[in-house]
């Protein structure tokens, strides 16, 4: 009696899918239920693998069924919006958050050897790089073919460990809002330098708009109340290197053999720094390793912030190239101009740093200019 009331309730399931199938006019779920022989449809009854009420099971179908239908669901496109988003806030977190674990550790807490603070960075990316192109194979391996394209990369490699090294030492001695607005003026010193090296001359619009992006950054100097010297030397220095840097990959690594992507480069270029920095860190500050030990000793941290921070320096790398893959050249531009910004903000925020109207209003103006460059350039294009 049991067995033919559960017989009796099962097949009753497929004909009200037929007829609710027939009164949606869904053709998904006819074909789903359709059977070449009608008449043992109920000699073979259909088994719901979903719990829970049938009723409520085919409403969500039709719900599907009207939003494919209007054009609205479309799981891909989305999927792929989320994914760049992700990716753009993932390159401002690590850059944003390198930059300012950078300053922490060379200002607020102590930690002053910037040579060795950049041979850390090397290091992992040395290491991180091969595990992502050798092991992950996030793209594709480019070789090196000659000792001429190695000896090209060695100086690329120099100029690359000057910029790195400046920047760093510049983080001891000035805030993160000015070495900001000192690194806008990039674009000024990739013109001198492209000028000088391959006499590449650009429109005189774009020249004209260098001239707000220097005049803002002698605004903010003079505003600057934590201006020092030494530490504006060398973050000119870390800026024009990054520049020349720039300029120079553009000149050495231009024919079709030669050229490696941002992620290749680093590849070959990471693992020379480390040489390179290696003797200058035992020079210049003696013992370091020694000292760093001692202060593991007391404060445990410091070793967890330095391994983190080495990580996030590769990231910075490999989230830039990324976005640069899955966005457009003016997207990205847009993205590189708000970073800096949002830099600013956050730094002040977080270390409290003294700002003034005259620091601001120079800022702005060089961003503004940044911005006008920009476009500029891309309209000569």
């Amino acid at each position: 009696m049991l067995s033919a009331y559960r017989r009796k309730k099962r097949s009753r399931i497929p004909h009200s899918a037929i007829e609710l199938s027939l009164l949606l006019d869904l053709p998904l779920i006819r074909s789903l239920l359709h059977r070449p022989n009608p008449r043992r449809l109920t000699d073979r009854p259909l088994v719901v693998p979903f719990a829970g009420n049938y009723a409520g099971i085919c409403s969500h179908l039709s719900e599907a069924a009207e939003m494919s239908t209007k054009g609205n669901w479309s799981p891909p496109a989305v999927s792929g919006r989320l994914f760049t988003l992700g990716l753009v806030a993932s390159w401002y977190s690590s850059n944003i958050g390198v930059l300012l674990l950078n300053k922490y550790l060379l200002s607020n807490y102590g930690f002053k050897y910037p040579i060795f603070l950049t041979m850390c960075h090397m290091t992992a990316c040395s290491l991180l790089s091969y595990v992502a192109i050798a092991w992950m194979r996030v793209v594709p391996m480019q070789a090196v073919r000659s000792r001429l394209q190695f000896a090209k990369i060695v100086a690329l490699s120099l100029v690359f460990c000057g910029s790195v090294v400046s920047g760093n030492v510049s983080l001891k001695y000035l805030p993160v809002s000015f070495n900001q607005a000192v690194g806008a003026t990039t674009p000024f010193f990739t013109a001198v330098f492209a000028y000088i090296m391959t006499v590449k001359r650009e429109s005189w619009i774009t020249y004209v708009t260098l001239i707000p992006v220097v005049a803002g950054v002698i605004i903010a100097s003079g505003g600057e109340p934590s201006f020092h010297l030494f530490g504006f030397i060398m973050c000119i220095g870390a800026t024009a290197a990054r520049a020349l840097k720039s300029v120079l990959q553009g000149i050495l690594l231009s024919s079709e053999g030669e050229k490696l992507n941002s992620m290749n480069l680093l590849l070959y270029m990471a693992p020379i720094a480390v040489v390179l920095l290696l003797p200058a860190t035992l020079v210049m500050e003696q013992n370091v390793v020694g000292i760093t030990l001692a202060l593991a000793r007391e404060d445990i941290k410091i070793i967890w912030y330095l391994l983190f921070n080495s990580a996030l320096a590769y990231f910075v790398n490999l989230t830039n190239f990324l976005v640069t893959k899955h966005t457009s050249a003016l997207t990205l531009q847009v993205l590189g101009n708000a970073k800096g910004a949002v830099a600013v903000v956050v730094s002040i925020l977080i270390f409290k740093n003294p700002v003034t109207v005259t620091g601001m209003f120079g800022y702005t103006i060089t961003a503004i200019g940044v911005i006008l460059y920009s476009e500029a350039k891309k309209r000569n294009k």
